[in-house]
């Protein structure tokens, strides 16, 4: 009985020491002279990378408290009221302690947890070639102001191989820490900055540990990397000399129209919108050129990015664009544009009578002159 008792104490020692936290409680202190009362706003990134505030509190005695818990753990940021720059931490279940000056909250300092000793690993090894930058970039201003050229010239060649050698210390990092929620981080950042292929990127996501693959983070970077594997074989089918894809949609009427249904000797695939200026400022030229060559085999389909229906008629009027027209009204949302890898407009693939893309994203004199050979 005795033995059956110590081996259940046993058990819950074991137990209690190999359990993870519940909830985490986020203790934070700030220096400086700042009143009692003053309001802290925890925030992370929510939709089109824009901060969402997650939790307030107050400032008493220059610290504060918040709790909770988390499934994944998460990269978060705190603000002050009316005090300027914010601080980073990450939150994961756990005792966090976060310590900062209020004149600094970009240096703050977050320990206590594994993902946030991985932060705070790497911003210090990042301030160290920051603060390179920022010195250098303190040379050159002296040097422009002493109209130095010479040295203006060799202070920028040291900030561009400076940069060189960051983007790689960002990739190093990464291989090196596949159990950093930081690694993810940086994967994503690497993607918006289109600094790696996309190979690259597969090789790095590829590295990160299974419980990092689990976050939000990773999760978006999967998705990314999806999207861009699908804009590259997009890219190839939109190449010039390749086949234009068919595609339809709906017409101002509300019918369906598709590519291959409208194909001349020469046909012109016109994304706008009536929210574009270029484009619009474009547009009598395109007028021009359709009056005088259609007669000849001149064909032009506008897909338009429009938000509104109303919006995207509206525009069709008032500058007389008597061609074929359609429209998913979605914005770069629309599926035509993804499949035309279109990210920005205007933009046109001028096609010949086989459909075969001839050129892309001709303007003014240009389009008309391509168009001329094509017909003539």
């Amino acid at each position: 009985m005795r033995n059956s008792f110590l081996a259940l104490i046993a058990i819950g020692i074991l137990a209690s020491c190999n359990s993870k936290p519940e909830g985490y409680t986020f203790n934070g202190t700030i220096s400086g002279d700042i009143a009692d009362g003053t309001e802290v706003y925890l925030k992370k990134g929510g939709e089109n990378n824009r901060l969402v505030e997650v939790d307030t509190t107050t400032i008493t005695n220059g610290t504060f408290i918040f709790t909770g818990a988390k499934d994944q753990p998460e990269m978060h940021y705190i603000f002050v009221d009316k005090i300027g720059g914010y601080g980073a931490a990450i939150l994961e279940n756990g005792d966090i302690e976060f310590s900062a000056h209020k004149d600094s909250l970009g240096y703050s300092k977050t320990i206590g947890t594994p993902q946030n000793d991985f932060l705070l690993d790497f911003q210090e090894k990042s301030r160290k070639v920051s603060n390179q930058a920022i010195n250098i970039q303190n040379d050159i201003r002296k040097a422009t102001g002493a109209r130095d050229t010479v040295l203006i010239n060799s202070l920028q060649e040291e900030l561009n191989e400076l940069q060189g050698e960051y983007e790689t210390f960002e990739i190093d990092y990464i291989k090196a820490n596949p159990k950093a929620l930081i690694s993810a981080l940086l994967i994503d950042r690497a993607i918006n900055n289109r600094t790696l292929t996309t190979q690259e990127i597969q090789g790095l996501y590829d590295g990160l540990s299974p419980d990092v693959k689990e976050t939000e983070s990773a999760i978006k970077v999967l998705k990314s990397l999806d999207a861009l594997k699908k804009r590259e074989a997009n890219s190839k089918s939109t190449n010039i000399g390749s086949v234009a894809p068919n595609f339809s949609a709906p017409s101002p009427s509300g019918k369906l129209l598709a590519l291959n249904d409208i194909k001349g000797k020469a046909t012109l695939i016109d994304f706008w919108a009536a929210w574009c200026r270029p484009c619009r400022a474009e547009n009598p030229n395109v007028v021009r050129v359709y009056n005088k060559y259609h007669d000849k085999g001149l064909s032009i389909i506008g897909v338009s990015l429009d938000k509104t229906a109303e919006a995207w008629k509206k525009a069709i009027e008032e500058d007389k664009l008597d061609w074929h027209h359609v429209s998913n009204v979605a914005y770069f949302n629309d599926a035509i544009a993804k499949q035309y890898n279109v990210d920005a407009i205007p933009a046109t693939f001028l096609l010949d009578e086989n459909g075969v893309i001839v050129a892309k994203n001709l303007r003014g004199p240009a389009l008309e002159a391509r168009i001329s050979e094509l017909l003539n």
